[in-house]
């Protein structure tokens, strides 16, 4: 049976941690706008208070969620526990972009691992957090991180990733605002 949580306390943040991967939703304010549903990985999450999570952000195909968040701040992420006893978490929000060139992004970017391919952090104050009892997540075993991310950043090089994000990361599908620069 599923329950609500105050705050992330420690059983929560040990969760939380111990995850490979984690998904983040966003949707438009337009009733036919899209539904974006995103997969995280990497070393890429942070829990900075017990009301407060942030992530880096990598540069990708489409700008949805940072669109999606600067039209309306709604955000949910769920953490499935692929290993050991079952347990899906998730926390929902508002979401707000912090991008390279905010006089905040320095000191959250510190906290991450340095990506050349880093394009924004994403701050989340939690709203509600809750968990369920994944019964129905499948047992999968880590095997590791995928390089091909940082290959294709490596390739593109600084300047191809700032064309790249010029040209995909302005805007999302529904045309609203992405990326400033």
């Amino acid at each position: 049976m599923g329950k609500s949580h105050a705050q992330i306390d420690d059983t929560l943040a040990k969760l939380i941690e111990e995850q490979h991967v984690f998904f983040v939703a966003t949707a438009p304010l337009a009733s036919d706008g899209s539904i974006n549903l995103s997969p995280k990985g990497l070393d890429s999450f942070r829990i900075l208070g017990p009301k407060t999570v942030a992530y880096l952000d990598v540069v990708g195909s489409g700008v949805e969620t940072i669109a999606h968040l600067k039209e309306n701040g709604r955000i949910v992420l769920m953490f499935c526990m692929f290993e050991g006893p079952p347990n899906i978490v998730r926390l929902h929000g508002r979401g707000r972009v912090v991008e390279p060139n905010s006089a905040e992004f320095a000191g959250l970017a510190a906290q991450f691992p340095a990506y050349e391919s880093t394009r924004s952090i994403i701050v989340v104050e939690i709203t509600r957090i809750s968990d369920s009892c994944g019964f129905g997540v499948p047992l999968m075993k880590y095997e590791g991180d995928r390089n091909q991310h940082f290959s294709w950043a490596d390739k593109k090089g600084p300047e191809g990733l700032k064309t790249y994000k010029q040209e995909k990361n302005r805007r999302s599908i529904e045309g609203l605002p992405g990326l400033a620069e």
